[in-house]
């Protein structure tokens, strides 16, 4: 992936389109991150005004995006929801036919939703809006709980700041876990929130409790290599196991087996980027036990083998001291 087209019109969300400059915009070569060819694109060029009543002088049509790697459409306009723009529906249409990586941000899920390419796909928006989505458009699969969902190359992100998590994952599928983590890094902002993740918890837990399951979520992280049970998480939570497991999934949207699994297998990722242990010891030291039960949860989580990312990534990340 190295072309990126950010796609705004008239009302366009102002954080959204800066989340998209700040990931994919920035120039970070001096990290050892790959730059991105990117550009920002309007059906009509010119001053495009936001939802907040600034401007923001756009150069070029859509016609960089007709090519690009990745396009990816910010929110638009409230009003515009029920006649999207015919040119970016098109657009729209275009990109997933040619198998380019499709994202929308927020809102922007209408937008795909309107071109037709969400139809029999599992998608999300923001949670305000996500039954205005399932209303309008029936056949697709509206997941209102979620961060973000993967459906083929098409992502669809939640509102506001999952649109960082969004693109860090799509980061990590292109440029592996460390490079994007030295991105989150550098944007300060938490590198393995998971799509899972709840949008946002019903009831506030007590201030106790959601201490309690950050301090042991912190600590999960510094032994992953352990043999970590839930009855014994819960005991360090000083919960019981089933008020432990339901308060775990409310906040980090996945039960704590799945959430140590996808932990693990992003550590299992960085080590082997960074490391030329065997997959033996790689598997040890992330709590699979074996090789042959990394070689599984890599296959489940990330339809591949560990052999076969190292091979992808290894050379591509410098390893500082």
């Amino acid at each position: 992936m190295k072309t990126v087209a950010c796609v705004i019109d008239e009302g366009f969300a102002p954080f959204e389109f800066g989340v998209v400059c700040e990931v994919f915009g920035l120039d970070r070569r001096d990290d050892g991150i790959p730059g991105f060819d990117f550009h920002v694109v309007a059906p009509d060029p010119g001053a495009v005004r936001s939802k907040l009543g600034f401007s923001v002088n756009v150069d070029e049509d859509l016609s960089f995006a007709y090519t690009a790697d990745l396009v990816i459409f910010c929110p638009p306009l409230r009003e515009s929801w029920a006649h999207i723009d015919p040119r970016l529906v098109d657009l729209a249409r275009d990109v997933v036919a040619r198998g380019a990586w499709t994202m929308s941000v927020c809102t922007g899920a209408f937008i795909l939703a309107a071109a037709g390419v969400l139809d029999g796909r599992r998608a999300t928006t923001h949670w305000m809006y996500a039954r205005d989505l399932a209303a309008m458009y029936p056949l697709i699969d509206v997941d209102p709980d979620v961060l973000f969902v993967q459906d083929g190359r098409i992502i669809t992100s939640a509102g506001t700041a999952a649109g960082i998590d969004a693109c860090l994952h799509l980061l990590r599928i292109e440029l592996g876990a460390e490079l994007t983590n030295r991105i989150a890094k550098r944007m300060v902002v938490p590198p393995q929130r998971d799509g899972g993740q709840a949008q946002y918890i019903d009831r506030p837990l007590p201030d106790t409790g959601g201490d309690a399951l950050t301090e042991v979520a912190a600590w999960a992280l510094d032994n992953l290599g352990d043999e970590l049970p839930v009855d014994d998480l819960a005991r360090r939570a000083h919960m019981s196991p089933r008020t432990f497991a339901r308060r775990f999934r409310a906040e980090f949207g996945a039960s704590p087996a799945s959430w140590l699994t996808r932990q693990r297998v992003i550590q299992a990722q960085r080590m082997l980027e960074t490391t030329d242990l065997g997959l033996e010891r790689i598997a040890a030291e992330c709590g699979f036990g074996s090789a042959a039960v990394l070689r599984q949860n890599f296959a489940r989580v990330l339809d591949t083998t560990p052999t076969a990312y190292r091979a992808r990534f290894t050379c591509r990340v410098p390893v500082t001291a």
